[in-house]
């Protein structure tokens, strides 16, 4: 089961990467006034879109294969896995809302500006400070 638990944590560390750049590279696109500048910076984000998406699906995976194997969450003094399963939901929802918003990109038809990318690129930070203290202090 360690092994399962490295490679769980191997690939959230590396989809979150891919969470606080792919919004950076949102950032830019919103500043951006150059078309060649604007294709080159949607390529980047779309190979890295696709790219996260593996990364989120394996996070996903050793995850589950983790609690299956290890059969956290059951009896009492499991809420914090409950709650980490929430934030975990979030993040999901927040991976499909920066596919979301490339496509808008791609589309032409964004309506955001920088400053508010700028504060959108914040969410995973916050959300992966809740997570991580569910997961090592276990409050509840």
């Amino acid at each position: 089961m360690l092994w399962v638990k490295a490679f769980h944590i191997l690939f959230v560390m590396s989809w979150f990467a891919g969470l606080f750049y792919l919004p950076r590279i949102l950032v830019n696109l919103a500043m951006e006034s150059h078309a060649a500048a604007t294709e080159r910076l949607l390529l980047m984000a779309r190979k890295l879109y696709r790219f996260m998406t593996i990364l989120a699906v394996l996070a996903l995976v050793f995850g589950l294969w983790l609690w299956q194997g290890y059969g956290i969450g059951k009896g009492p003094g499991n809420g914090w896995l409950h709650a980490k399963l929430a934030f975990v939901i979030l993040l999901i929802g927040y991976h499909h809302a920066c596919g979301s918003l490339l496509k808008k990109f791609e589309k032409g038809v964004n309506k955001r500006s920088h400053v508010w990318f700028r504060w959108f690129n914040e969410v995973p930070v916050i959300l992966l400070l809740a997570v991580l203290i569910l997961v090592v202090v276990k409050p509840f």
